[in-house]
């Protein structure tokens, strides 16, 4: 069954250094009349999608960008929408400061949205400068502020190893997001994408190239921070306030299907799942052999899509790396699943392998779980277990 539902906002007020995201940075007439055209299409496929009877199951929703509140007064309309189309019990938004006001706020609390994702990223003046970013940290801390003050579950992400981060400005950000008191934040070490602004500098200038030392502590101390102020880790990039887990990013991480509608927007679905809805996703069957079926739209019309299958053992490798993610780590059913879908043998050396390296360990439940090292070389044990994969 779908799960989770996915919409892409492909446009911003302003593109950031960093990003390498499928967005456009557009203002004033051009957006609205951009945007009046690809919502208007979007809300068709979503009713198309409804009319197929896929998102009858759908228990969240997110919408991402680019920046969804760019929209405007068009973002709550299609809330309506999505509203009308399913009954999630989270709906998230991605927002950014700049763009989140008083009348947003009550607008997308009105129409329905539960959740607001606020794009952070740091409080201090000269990271946001260096990262392109057009908010200040007043308005990033007035932001989680009107969020909760609308009822709205709020989350902050943030970003480490930014150009000019040093221990004591990340300390300072943390500080005051704790104070803030969201009731969920996301940190994230920054990346330098081939062809972004800022991976262009760095080419002239090294010392803007992240510090991956000084992003393993940025990611410790986030932990220890976060953890006194009362959020707890449940999954390797996220804390939360009990009861505050982002649902929707769980369902990734447990192999739940998702649908994904907009340019850019990521969907995967069950090879029955696929072939129910082949039509409006490209028209070609998963085939023979195929258990899953990962896609991505690839324009704004829907009529092209980048398109991966895999095979039931790809598949089960799949959800023990993304398993792996979460702090509970996976539970012996789905052990079971791979020692016989990639055999007992090869997925008995890779757990041995992650508790001998000490990336792993077994839990009072019998679940195997990512150590706090676990935690922060997590591309060797995500390596571990999607090396499953291969015969």
């Amino acid at each position: 069954m779908i799960s989770a539902l996915y919409l892409h906002i492909p446009f911003c007020h302003a593109k950031c250094a960093y990003c390498d995201f499928d967005s456009r940075a557009l203002c004033g007439e051009a957006l609205d009349v951009a945007a009046a055209r690809y919502v208007d299409a979007l809300v068709v496929r979503l009713d198309a999608f409804g009319e197929a009877g896929a998102l009858a199951g759908v228990r969240t929703v997110y919408v991402g960008g680019g920046t969804p509140t760019a929209l405007g007064p068009r973002l709550a309309e299609l809330v309506a929408s999505v509203r009308a189309a399913c009954d999630p019990i989270e709906l998230t938004c991605e927002a950014n400061p700049e763009s989140f006001d008083d009348v947003m706020a009550d607008a997308l609390a009105h129409a329905g949205v539960t959740r607001v994702s606020l794009g952070v990223q740091t409080l201090e003046p000269a990271e946001l400068a260096a990262i392109g970013r057009i908010h200040t940290a007043g308005q990033a801390l007035a932001a989680v502020a009107r969020a909760r003050a609308a009822g709205l579950d709020t989350s902050c992400d943030l970003m480490c190893g930014l150009p000019g981060q040093t221990e004591d400005s990340w300390r300072r950000t943390l500080a005051g997001i704790a104070a803030a008191a969201p009731d969920h934040v996301s940190v994230y070490p920054l990346t330098l994408e081939e062809g972004t602004p800022l991976a262009r500098q760095a080419e002239e200038d090294p010392a803007l190239d992240p510090n991956p030392d000084l992003q393993a502590w940025c990611m410790e101390e986030a932990r220890r921070t976060l953890a006194a102020a009362g959020y707890g880790p449940y999954e390797v990039a996220s804390y939360a306030r009990p009861g505050h887990e982002c649902r929707h990013n769980i369902a990734y991480w447990t192999g739940e299907s998702y649908l994904g509608i907009g340019r850019s927007a990521a969907g995967m679905l069950a090879a029955g799942e696929w072939d129910a809805l082949a039509e409006l996703l490209g028209g070609e069957p998963a085939g023979a052999g195929t258990a899953r079926v990962r896609y991505v739209q690839a324009d704004d019309a829907a009529t092209r899509f980048d398109v991966e299958r895999l095979t039931a053992r790809e598949a089960v490798a799949e959800d023990l790396m993304l398993g792996m993610r979460m702090t509970r780590g996976v539970p012996p059913a789905l052990l079971g699943r791979a020692r016989s879908l990639a055999g007992e043998k090869n997925v008995d050396a890779a757990v041995g392998r992650a508790l001998s390296r000490g990336l792993a360990a077994w839990t009072s439940e019998g679940r195997l779980a990512p150590t706090e090292r676990g935690w922060l070389l997590g591309n060797e044990l995500y390596g571990l277990m999607w090396d499953l994969a291969a015969d």
